[in-house]
């Protein structure tokens, strides 16, 4: 498995990173702990987590806001994720061979920060994460005073490197514009999503990144499953425990008339390769030059057999230029 840099900082990643996003929601605790298993013998070294990510957060947002009052996890579970991965880093011993990224999703402001980061420890059992983010933007908050907070977190030891996630160009140039004005430390690592579907961090964020050297590790390679080609436009017909079941959120973001003519010239182009949709939809998203490291979420060991295989692929610069091509309709 190739390691690259993580921005400015002697860590390196995996160029597979594990998105622990499913834990505890799609999936129970027992089939967590061995799609760790595996990603670690597989020479997978990151696993990315968060506050928000478990099975009582989902069901949670479904009823606050969706007014959908079901249950579609494996758990109830607020912040399942973090908790699985604290208790099997304990089991196995092995809080040193892995990197942990985790996020702040309930808001930026210093104090929120301070607790969220407390309670995201004490879920993982550590005394400090390796990588710490603001899980989105906040326009309440000035992003000075939460740089300020998480520059207090670095100090006293609890953070290692602090980093963002769905933050565009603009918000990350005035991260950093701030954090060398006032002496913070700065964003070494960004976490957009990029994939066939949701390709825009291409255009202004990844120059940003590179001229600054800050790494991209970028996510939902597959647009949370769209690419795989099993879903249609019939918002009431998600496969039962698919991603967009749990989340119907994700169809707000990918379900429109051009992704859905590219899902189906990517099927044509997979039949006339004799190569899986899934495969070719990965490989596009690992193509891009300036990628450290690409996030891959698994419910069974098979999706990141995909991702293996995809990995193997993405060297075929032809196959991705042509899908890029569909990106100008």
């Amino acid at each position: 498995m190739e390691h690259r840099k993580l921005g400015r900082t002697d860590t390196s990643l995996s160029f597979i990173g594990l998105g622990c996003v499913t834990f505890g929601r799609e999936i129970d605790e027992d089939a967590s702990a061995a799609i760790l298993d595996d990603a670690v013998e597989r020479g997978i070294n990151w696993l990315d987590t968060a506050e928000a990510y478990g099975g009582g957060n989902a069901r949670t947002y479904r009823r606050d806001v969706l007014k959908v009052d079901d249950v579609r996890e494996t758990s109830d579970i607020m912040g399942s994720s973090e908790i699985i991965i604290g208790k099997w880093m304990k089991a196995r011993g092995c809080r040193d061979d892995v990197v942990i990224c985790s996020k702040v999703s309930s808001g930026n402001s210093p104090e929120n920060i301070a607790r969220a980061l407390r309670v995201s420890l004490e879920r993982l059992q550590v005394d400090c994460v390796d990588i710490y983010e603001l899980h989105s933007p906040d326009e309440s908050v000035p992003i000075a005073e939460s740089l300020a907070a998480l520059d207090e977190e670095v100090s006293a030891g609890r953070i290692g490197t602090v980093g963002c996630s769905n933050f565009n160009a603009a918000q990350l140039r005035e991260a950093l514009d701030a954090s060398a004005r006032e002496g913070y430390a700065r964003f070494e690592v960004v976490q957009p999503p990029y994939n066939l579907a949701d390709p825009g961090a291409q255009d202004e964020l990844f120059p940003l990144c590179r001229r600054e050297e800050v790494a991209i590790t970028s996510y939902s390679p597959l647009a949370a499953g769209f690419l795989a080609g099993k879903y249609t436009p019939d918002l009431n017909a998600f496969p039962k425990g698919s991603r967009f079941d749990v989340i119907p959120g994700h169809a707000d973001i990918y379900f429109n008339d051009r992704n859905f003519r590219n899902v189906e010239r990517l099927r044509a182009l997979a039949d006339n390769r004799g190569i899986p949709m899934v495969r070719m939809a990965m490989a596009w998203a690992m193509g891009h030059p300036d990628i450290t490291s690409v996030l891959v979420g698994a419910r069974h060991a098979g999706h990141l057999d995909n991702a293996f295989d995809a990995l193997a692929l993405k060297a075929d610069t032809e196959l991705r230029d042509e899908m890029s091509s569909w990106l100008a309709d």
